[in-house]
């Protein structure tokens, strides 16, 4: 079956449920609700922040927010599940970057359309990634490191968890705006990945900041630049790309919280509201950053705006990396 065939399909069954089960919004919540997060429990930064924002989501209702994990696929798996649900307000689907802006160009089949399938309720925050290398490389800053890149072509080895991800992407922007050249190498995890950029088998990682912080403040790795516009409270002596001169050198993994198609505009409306009332609570908000989230928030169309512009910046790192999946 064709993508577009998947998304009409998706389509009709989200118009189907919306006629069978349209929520009042001021009759919600009246009941549980349910965020699917497609990763398993457990899994990093994803489910850590997720359970974060549901525990603080659930303290401004009067109902329970359960956080149910749907893993597999890179999170195709979970998302699938949240579009067919009825679009009644009692299901949400907690996503990010990887499965809603990567999966369309990485995925010759993919099983449900980001935009087409779900209504976007807010842009919750961003874990932007940070370049470490190996201590006995020599480059301690951006502008060395981007020297000894292009002076060394295809000498260093940057590791990532898996063609695709956010530490791949990452280092094929940087590739892509310095013209250098570097040898992507996928590891499962980043457990693996870290211990090799520690043993000298790789050495570059353009890990998340929330892993390479613990290495970095013991000094096993040496901090390049920050991959945002912001310092990472984390790490706030470590430089960003955009204070170094390098603006475009952005990237990092969004998270963001949508519901199924069809579901009515006010209770969107009333999400919303509510969501950007956790993230502005400054408890729930040192909670997220203590994650190590870039709290965002905003109006749905924050959202809408901010994924069909990651889907097309995606796509063009995934085209240049030659990743693909069925």
């Amino acid at each position: 079956m064709t993508i577009t065939r998947r998304a009409s399909l998706l389509g009709t069954l989200a118009i189907a449920g919306a006629a069978q089960a349209q929520t009042a919004p001021d009759a919600w919540p009246s009941r549980t609700i349910r965020m699917i997060v497609p990763a398993p429990g457990g899994a990093g930064t994803a489910d850590t922040i997720a359970r974060i924002f549901a525990q603080e989501l659930e303290k401004q209702l009067p109902q329970r927010v359960i956080v149910e994990n749907r893993g597999g696929a890179n999170g195709n798996i979970g998302a699938v599940a949240a579009a067919r649900a009825a679009p009644d307000g009692y299901t949400l689907l907690w996503s990010w970057a990887g499965t809603l802006a990567t999966n369309p160009a990485l995925y010759r089949n993919l099983p449900f359309d980001p935009v087409r399938d779900f209504e976007p309720v807010i842009l919750v925050g961003n874990v932007p990634n940070l370049l470490v290398v190996n201590r006995q490389l020599g480059p301690t800053t951006l502008a060395q490191f981007t020297t000894y890149a292009r002076e060394n072509p295809g000498a260093i080895n940057f590791g990532s968890t898996g063609n695709g991800s956010s530490m791949h992407l990452a280092g094929e922007l940087f590739k892509s705006l310095t013209s250098t050249q570097m040898t992507h190498v996928p590891y499962t995890g980043p457990a693996g990945a870290s211990t090799d950029l520690l043993s000298g088998r790789i050495q570059a990682m353009f890990n998340l900041v929330t892993g390479a912080a613990p290495q970095v403040r013991s000094g096993e790795v040496v901090p390049i630049a920050i991959l945002s516009d912001t310092r990472a409270p984390q790490l706030p002596d470590v430089p960003t790309t955009a204070e170094l001169g390098m603006p475009g050198l952005v990237f990092g993994t969004w998270f963001g919280v949508l519901v199924p198609k069809g579901t009515d505009a006010a209770l969107v409306t009333r999400l919303n509201t509510i969501a950007n009332q956790v993230l502005a609570n400054p408890e729930a908000r040192a909670r997220l950053q203590a994650a190590g989230l870039d709290v965002l928030g905003g109006p749905p169309s924050r959202l809408a705006d901010h994924l069909r512009d990651e889907i097309a910046r995606h796509a063009v790192l995934v085209r240049a990396s030659g990743a693909q999946l069925d």
